[in-house]
């Protein structure tokens, strides 16, 4: 598949988190939100999340992030506090290839 690119483009292979907010999320996400972004930023900050955010209609979060199988962003989803208190009702895990430069591999 890789043979299809022009020599300076990759295709880094990564997980999409697409977790669904439950019915009473405005209620309950508040208390538990900057336990969630502070754990967020850290992981952006190791390298493992490349970029979060909630979508504007309060129906969920994106979550792109780098781990070498899906039982490792399994366990990053169980382990996140929307997930523990209820605030996420589920979340969706894909792989997902990203589209970059082939030297920024190397870097991230």
């Amino acid at each position: 598949m890789a043979t299809d690119l022009p020599a300076d483009i990759a295709i880094e292979p990564i997980f999409v988190i697409e977790a669904t907010y439950a019915p009473d999320a405005a209620a309950t996400r508040p208390a538990h939100r900057p336990e969630h972004v502070s754990r967020l930023a850290a992981l952006r900050d190791a390298g493992v999340v490349i970029a979060a955010g909630a979508f504007t209609d309060f129906s969920g979060s994106l979550i792109l992030v780098r781990a070498r199988d899906e039982a490792v962003v399994r366990d990053l989803v169980a382990s996140d506090v929307y997930t523990r208190t209820g605030v996420w009702a589920n979340a969706r895990i894909r792989p997902f290839g990203l589209v970059r430069r082939a030297g920024e591999l190397d870097g991230r």
